[in-house]
């Protein structure tokens, strides 16, 4: 009996390495810098509202994220921020490009177990360069048949994907951490969909789980292969 399943894609960040920390403790840095200068009630929910506001212009990643902690910080100052408070934001988000990778459990078993038998892509979206640093410093880059770094998620990205790939949209399987940019839009498209749970999310990843056969929850990547050989 022929494979269903012959391209496996995966997301990077907080699905193969650790990311969204990160931006939690930058974020909590940010409220520290702005404490003397502003009320620190509401800070956390004026920056996610720039940052929501600011992707269509900045798109995913760290720039955008510093770039919306520089706008929250000038209107809830009244345009009063110090210089030194922005100049410390700017270092922020430089400490940020500069983060070490540190690959989540079972993530490299995982990708090597699953490159042995299908084709193997990785599917991201945020800041090219730091994208490309991150799968750099992972050692995971030479398992991949493939990487698309894209500034977004929906499904026309993933039929694009798959399209090019072994058995199409219809033999292919996305894993990440994200029910609503990877789970759903591949489902959309006829793919399996794959949730691996992260300890910490961003608020906008969030989506109920699909009403669908092709889609699948694991604790971890640890499982990813027994499920692969189940699915066939």
């Amino acid at each position: 009996m022929a494979k269903q399943l012959l391209t496996i894609a995966f997301d990077a960040d907080d699905t193969l390495w650790h990311n969204e920390r990160v931006f939690q403790l930058t974020q909590e840095r940010f409220v520290e810098l702005l404490k003397d200068h502003a009320d620190p009630h509401g800070l956390d929910a004026r920056l996610e509202a720039a940052e929501r506001r600011n992707l269509g212009h900045y798109g995913f990643g760290v720039k955008g994220f510093v770039l919306s902690m520089i706008e929250t910080a000038i209107e809830v100052t009244e345009q009063k921020v110090p210089a030194s408070v922005i100049q410390d934001l700017l270092r922020a988000g430089q400490d940020m490009l500069a983060e070490p990778i540190e690959l989540l459990p079972h993530a490299q078993e995982a990708v090597e177990a699953i490159a042995d038998s299908h084709h193997v892509v990785l599917i991201t979206k945020g800041d090219l360069l730091d994208q490309e640093r991150k799968l750099a410093q992972s050692g995971l880059g030479d398992l991949f048949d493939a990487v698309e770094i894209v500034s977004d998620k929906q499904p026309d990205i993933y039929q694009r994907i798959f399209d090019l790939c072994p058995g199409g949209p219809r033999g292919a399987m996305m894993v990440g951490n994200s029910m609503k940019f990877d789970v759903r839009p591949a489902i959309d498209v006829g793919s399996w969909g794959v949730f691996v749970p992260h300890d910490l999310a961003w608020s906008f990843e969030h989506a109920e789980a699909p009403d669908s056969p092709r889609f699948r929850e694991i604790a971890d990547l640890s499982l990813l292969p027994g499920l692969v050989d189940r699915i066939g």
